[in-house]
């Protein structure tokens, strides 16, 4: 169930939901078997963020891109959350793989270890500098049926400020390093029903956007995912105040912001709090795209974090260019 069924959504489908736990977990207990289970094990190395060698700056081969699927016009713009039939109580976890130009940021592979140990589904949004400068990994994630990939952009891009050629390519280009990965995780051995050769889903850097930037996402069939739960993980908050923040905002239908790239502080322990605290409530977890076709989409006009308009001190920032104009080309 890791395709997106289109046609659903809109409805409440609420006969999908009773299944959502079983088909889950029965795809997790295989995971990956592509790759050896020695192989997926996280090191804590990989955590760290570092400068990158100019020299060694990822760049992709000349990849021709599948055709983009049509969008429902009733899902264009920001899907915050989603309202559930009344009883059902299922939340999102999403983790952000996002790497800036001039670094080379991490994997926290604590956070994925967890997840599959615990059977926990959950949505990487990942940026295609990542997806090349952490081959592996990334195979492994889009290869995984506990987990679904979207895209993040290729550098982590401020699309809300840089438009244009800039904006299509930051988008285009992420695509690009996905089929990549899963080109050479099929080639591996991994099977991959219901993996797309194009994300389905989208995830706008620093939760902001233009009008100009949510129609070419939408145009080349992308849903643009944000969140209702941010975790504030990359501030240095301390694991049980994270966790306890985010307990308090969840409610049945939540999409909860975290990050598995080095950049989140305390993250790993935090959702080790977090889930079996959500269980406890009687939650159960499910993709992003598991969660959209189990009720309807709640969509924003506009982007933004958690109110209107607090996006802005990021496109501040970028229109006075302390962000590098980065492409894979």
């Amino acid at each position: 169930m890791r395709h997106f069924f289109f046609g659903l959504v809109l409805g409440t489908a609420v006969h999908l939901v009773a299944g959502l736990g079983a088909a889950s977990t029965a795809a997790a207990a295989e995971g990956p078997a592509c790759f050896a289970p020695a192989s997926l094990a996280g090191r804590p190395d990989e955590k760290l963020v570092r400068k990158q060698n100019p020299a060694t700056r990822p760049t992709l081969p000349e990849l021709t891109l599948p055709k983009a699927q049509a969008l429902d016009p009733a899902l264009r713009g920001s899907i915050r959350r989603v309202d559930l039939p009344a009883g059902v109580k299922l939340v999102a976890l999403t983790f952000d793989l996002c790497e800036a130009s001039g670094e080379v940021s991490g994997y926290d592979g604590a956070i994925v270890d967890y997840l599959r140990a615990e059977k926990v589904p959950a949505t990487f949004f990942a940026g295609g500098k990542w997806l090349m400068s952490h081959p592996a990994r990334g195979e492994q994630i889009i290869a995984d049926p506990l987990f679904e990939t979207g895209n993040h952009t290729w550098s982590h891009g401020n699309l809300s400020v840089h438009g244009g050629a800039y904006m299509e390519r930051q988008v285009d280009d992420a695509d690009a390093a996905f089929l990549l990965r899963r080109k050479d995780a099929a080639a591996a051995g991994c099977a991959l029903p219901g993996v797309p050769e194009r994300p389905n889903l989208f995830r706008f850097p620093y939760g902001t956007c233009s009008p100009a930037s949510m129609n070419y996402v939408n145009d080349t069939g992308h849903l643009a995912i944000q969140w209702d739960v941010d975790s504030g993980d990359p501030a240095f908050l301390g694991a049980k105040f994270m966790a306890d923040a985010m307990l308090r905002s969840i409610r049945p239908g939540s999409i909860v912001l975290m990050h598995a790239n080095g950049r989140g502080a305390h993250t790993a322990e935090a959702v080790r709090l977090l889930v079996p605290a959500l269980q406890a409530k009687g939650y159960r977890f499910v993709t992003v795209s598991e969660l959209l076709a189990a009720g309807k989409p709640v969509i924003a006009s506009t982007c933004y974090g958690l109110k209107p308009g607090d996006t802005k001190v990021y496109d501040d920032a970028a229109r006075t260019g302390r962000h590098i104009l980065d492409t894979a080309r």
